[in-house]
């Protein structure tokens, strides 16, 4: 499912520049949709198979990037005057569709690992890491989606 149903997620088309030596990755730039500040820029890993449950930022706007591997994302909308409130957006990321997924504040997200072996995400983050704008879900069942 490529078709976006969450107001305000965006999906950037990035480029991979093959080189012998070794590929780049284009990520993101300032003049590019969904850059909303700048605020840290981290790598997290996720197991084949496994699943970091559902989290939801209350000001932070999230760019994730997967350069290795293959990750799925799943978003929630329960933003109470959204458009597209109640409606999920599910979309797996990584070496067989390289784009960026912007993610704004107010929405929940939950991902998974779907390559093989390592799977590799980026986030470009709008603001630094604040414990307090976070809201987690212990269990990926406390939202219902059919995984």
């Amino acid at each position: 499912m490529d078709k976006i149903i969450v107001d305000g997620v965006l999906l950037t088309p990035l480029k991979k520049i093959h080189h012998p030596k070794g590929d780049v990755f284009h990520g993101m730039k300032k003049s590019d949709p969904g850059f909303f500040g700048f605020g840290e820029a981290y790598f997290s890993t996720i197991n084949s198979e496994d699943t970091k449950p559902w989290k939801k930022h209350f000001d932070m706007t999230l760019n994730f990037v997967v350069p290795i591997g293959e990750i799925r994302f799943v978003i929630y909308d329960d933003r109470e005057y959204s458009m597209t409130k109640n409606c999920f957006f599910d979309v797996t990321l990584g070496d067989n569709n390289y784009q960026r997924i912007t993610i704004p504040p107010g929405v929940w997200v939950a991902f998974s690992g779907k390559g093989k072996s390592y799977n590799l995400l980026l986030n470009l983050a709008s603001i630094e890491h604040d414990p307090n704008e976070i809201e987690r879900k212990e269990n990926l069942s406390d939202i219902k989606y059919q995984w």
